[in-house]
């Protein structure tokens, strides 16, 4: 029998945790005029989700968008779960067709940590080896979230030690009016200089002046005590 969304919100609404559904809430900033506004938690861990997407894979793919559609927190990351697990697993074509689907779908992968789970496992393992203007499209989005999509993409690149388009797109990025995107690059940043320290440090001389302090502290916060103080009294 194919899996339904109805049979995945029924598992889903026996897993629910009302406190830990509240705690959810404020944590992830859902009051009026904060970026999560509006989203509905069920209380549910992420561990215990990753567990429940392992027993999903045969849910067809019609469904899985349906749930990303809906309007709770948790069920929208089990849908970028069993999207992730779909694209590891497939061919070429089941490839492009969930970065496709991904892509049209951004408007509900509407906060941090569904972005950070997702966005470089889908988006960019499929632009590794392609063309990264996709990337830079929607590093222009008025879309918070396609912003920090745009750059935590990147770290599909980083960790296979290719900064260049981390780096562009972090100058790109400098401007941003959005704390979640300062500390998305600062992030980002840091981790090419987990990998490359020279090249971070150049891009920080050519621009730490610049940038929202939020992003600095987060780019050169594995750096000697020393060197970050010069940085952030701009002494260097």
């Amino acid at each position: 029998m194919s899996v339904t969304i109805a049979m995945i919100v029924k598992n889903l609404e026996s897993l629910s945790n009302p406190g830990a559904a509240l705690f959810a809430q404020r944590f992830f900033k859902t009051g009026p005029g904060e970026y999560g506004e509006g989203d509905r938690f069920r209380g549910i861990r992420v561990p215990v989700l990753r567990k429940l997407s392992r027993t999903l894979d045969d849910t067809p793919l019609p469904e899985v968008i349906l749930l990303l559609a809906s309007p709770f927190h948790e069920d929208r990351l089990l849908a970028l779960l069993m999207l992730m697990r779909r694209f590891a697993g497939g061919d070429d074509l089941m490839r492009e067709q969930i970065y496709h689907l991904y892509l049209a779908n951004t408007r509900f992968i509407n906060n941090w940590d569904l972005v950070d789970l997702s966005a470089e496992h889908i988006v960019g393992s499929f632009l590794l080896h392609r063309s990264r203007k996709p990337l830079y499209l929607l590093a222009g989005s008025k879309t918070l979230w396609d912003r920090r999509i745009a750059i935590t993409s990147t770290f599909h690149f980083i960790r296979r030690r290719e900064f260049h388009d981390t780096l562009v797109l972090a100058e790109n990025l400098l401007q941003d009016n959005e704390e979640l995107i300062h500390k998305a690059v600062g992030w980002m940043l840091r981790e090419v200089g987990k990998r490359n320290l020279a090249a971070l440090e150049i891009f920080l001389l050519q621009h730490y002046r610049r940038m929202p302090r939020v992003m600095l502290r987060y780019a050169i916060e594995r750096f000697p005590e020393e060197r970050r103080q010069s940085f952030l009294k701009g002494e260097l």
